[in-house]
């Protein structure tokens, strides 16, 4: 199966480019792709810390992933639709997500799942695989509607042991809609390695009972996974039915803050990865070989994105208090005399602070 689903490549590790590969892509491109990573990054690294100081609750890391992110949402249209797990918010930020409302999110407010007017990003869906038969619906709806709007959806290896997995797909198949199913493979589901969870070589080839256009890219590619989530979106677009997209990546640190990865697998193979296939690394290397990279401009990204960062965490700080009654909306239609007894006695706490 290895061989049936090779890795496609555009840039290597060393930033050099695949000669037998076509690709129309600019250097001013490339530039846009390193701004958006390395924005991606800072706010990952950013958020980290403000967990660690209290100031946000448990958070999701995704460093080492914001070539797989960035690449696949970058190949997403106005109006199309992206449905993300909860450690995507770097391809929400990409595809236009408010960087103060991805942090209220972090600061469990109801807020944060709420994309921009007019953005179609679904909430973030924390039980594994959920969003996908969720993606296929919105896929098969805009298609009786007569659109040519596209559903991405983002999911990790272990969601693939999910039946709502397979029932995504196979609704995808049966009714040709226009879908293109991401899976960021970092290797781990949580703490289990690939290895213990499924017989199978690669996730590509699990599209394949599904009669579905299905390929493997290297995840820490941005050039190479833009450039087959276009084509698998201009597919879905065109009437030309799903795709399954495996993007082979690393993640750096935890599963969350709340988690220690050194208790699953050697931490030193992220030290390694670091200095060999990291994505922005990458694209740092092929800019350099392309004389477009000059210090100045690396050094004047970095400052316009800590003053965005440092904007939104003032505006997420100074966000209004929350009502904390809205954790009992939208739950029943009626509340059950359990949800009513616990309104009372929040009432009633509510109250004594007074």
């Amino acid at each position: 199966m290895l061989d049936q689903f090779p890795m496609q490549q555009i840039i290597n590790e060393e930033g050099n480019v695949n000669p037998e590969v076509q690709t129309d892509l600019s250097i001013e491109q490339i530039k846009r792709f390193y701004y958006l990573m390395l924005r991606a990054r800072m706010l990952d690294k950013k958020s980290v810390n403000l967990q660690r100081q209290g100031r946000i609750g448990t958070y999701v890391q995704y460093e080492g992933q914001e070539a797989a992110q960035v690449g696949s949402a970058a190949a997403l249209e106005e109006g199309d639709w992206m449905f993300p797990t909860y450690r995507d918010h770097a391809a929400t930020l990409t595809f236009g997500h408010s960087m103060r409302n991805l942090l209220l999110n972090w600061r469990g407010r109801l807020e944060g799942g709420l994309p921009p007017e007019g953005v179609n990003i679904f909430p973030p869906a924390i039980p594994i695989a959920s969003q996908l038969p969720h993606a296929a619906g919105t896929a098969w709806a805009e298609k009786k509607r007569g659109t040519d709007r596209v559903s991405l959806v983002y999911f990790g290896d272990g969601a693939t042991s999910e039946g709502d997995f397979h029932e995504g797909l196979n609704f995808a198949s049966v009714f040709q809609v226009p879908a293109v199913f991401f899976n960021q493979n970092n290797g781990y589901a949580i703490s289990v390695p690939m290895k213990k969870q499924m017989h199978a070589k690669t996730i590509a080839q699990k599209g394949l009972g599904y009669d579905m256009e299905c390929a493997r890219v290297d995840g820490n590619d941005v050039a190479a996974v833009y450039t087959a989530v276009k084509e698998a979106v201009q597919r879905a677009r065109s009437g030309g039915g799903p795709t399954l997209l495996e993007a082979v990546t690393w993640r750096y640190g935890a599963h969350t803050t709340a988690d220690d990865p050194t208790k699953y697998r050697d931490q030193s193979e992220s030290d390694k990865r670091r200095e060999t296939t990291d994505p922005l690394l990458r694209l740092e290397r092929y800019l350099k070989l392309e004389e477009a990279w000059t210090d100045a401009w690396a050094s004047s990204l970095e400052e316009e994105i800590n003053d965005e960062i440092e904007k939104a965490i003032e505006e997420m700080e100074n966000y209004p208090e929350a009502d904390i009654s809205q954790l009992f909306d939208h739950v029943y239609d009626v509340p059950t005399w359990t949800v009513q007894e616990q309104i009372e006695e929040h009432l009633a706490v509510k109250g004594r602070k007074a």
